[in-house]
């Protein structure tokens, strides 16, 4: 049974929904902007239900859950365009990145991953030769704060599907003497890439690569049949109400991986963090747990379990990462 507090959530999101798509461009503007300010802080309060899970909801709820998703996307893929664009005016273009309104949440969720990361790497010294980010888009901050402030030595392969966004964000980096060198962007499909996918130790995968539940599994199956063993693979995902901005990554989506951790945020941290390995071909899924950092608890997870990563045992108030109004136009 729906409670009258959900009842009221989901009616928000939905009007919001209406208005949303009603307006004529999602390119950044007043309106644009206050509409999707207003959803996102409609769907960061954690729901009145603990179990509150988008999935059991209508039929006709879900499909504008799916539509919100892609308008979301859309307006975040706006957003770093103008602000790229904007960007690529200076000479240097990363030495006015606090240009981009939501830049300091990059810093934050970066710093939260790479604390992560941390955690379950197993290479000599935990260094990272190679990462690929797979949706790169125009304004390809993770990978632009973790090679500048964590990974100063490591290669960056960013891959997307729209030449224009790879030639935007190629002309951010190209005046940079460090990251010109460091730094590489490919434009193609990550479903005809195969074998070079074995050449990183370190895959992330953007929020909005896979826009609904079989689009997110087939780009996962597709990493876990040309990933190397023992890679890991950071995805990020969404829970609760905030799955009403991103797509849901469930344990048992990871088919060929091994779950490592989840972190799902409570406070202004939109996305959801999810880090797990490649198998090996004869090690067993082991189980695992999700932590509940709002409540310190830990929870069963919807297929399987993993183990819990508390990143205020590791990085001081990482909690409070990332993603208010950016998690509309997408930390990339």
């Amino acid at each position: 049974m729906v409670c009258q507090e959900e009842l009221v959530l989901i009616e928000t999101v939905c009007e919001l929904y209406v208005q949303i798509s009603s307006l004529g461009s999602l390119k950044p503007c007043k309106d644009v902007n206050m509409l999707f300010t207003q959803l996102v802080h409609t769907c960061m309060p954690p729901p009145p239900n603990p179990n509150f899970d988008v999935s059991n909801l209508s039929p006709s709820v879900q499909e504008t859950r799916s539509k919100l998703i892609r308008l979301c996307g859309e307006a975040e893929g706006l957003l770093e365009n103008h602000f790229s664009t904007l960007l690529s005016s200076y000479e240097n273009p990363l030495h006015h990145l606090n240009l981009f309104p939501y830049y300091s949440n990059y810093l934050k969720l970066s710093q939260l991953e790479f604390t992560i990361l941390g955690q379950h790497l197993t290479t000599t010294n935990n260094t990272i030769n190679k990462i690929a980010f797979v949706g790169s888009g125009p304004l390809p901050l993770t990978s632009i704060v973790l090679a500048t402030k964590h990974l100063t030595k490591t290669t960056f392969h960013n891959y997307d599907i729209d030449p224009s966004a790879n030639s935007q964000a190629l002309n951010l980096i190209s005046p940079d003497p460090d990251l010109s060198k460091r730094m590489f962007f490919h434009t193609v499909d990550i479903m005809n890439v195969s074998n070079e996918l074995k050449d990183y130790e370190v895959v992330f995968l953007a929020a909005l690569v896979g826009m609904d539940k079989e689009e997110k599994v087939k780009v996962i199956d597709h990493l876990a049949n040309y990933m190397s063993p023992g890679a890991l693979l950071m995805v990020r995902s969404a829970h609760g109400a905030r799955a009403f901005l991103y797509p849901v990554v469930d344990p048992c989506d990871l088919r060929g991986f091994e779950v490592l951790s989840i972190y799902h945020p409570t406070d202004e941290v939109i996305n959801s963090v999810v880090i797990a390995r490649k198998l090996y071909p004869i090690m067993p899924i082991h189980s695992s747990v999700v932590l509940d950092h709002h409540n310190n608890k830990i929870l069963p997870s919807k297929c399987s379990d993993i183990e819990a990563f508390n990143p205020l045992n590791h990085a001081g108030n990482m909690i409070e990462e990332v993603m208010t109004i950016e998690d509309h136009h997408q930390l990339s």
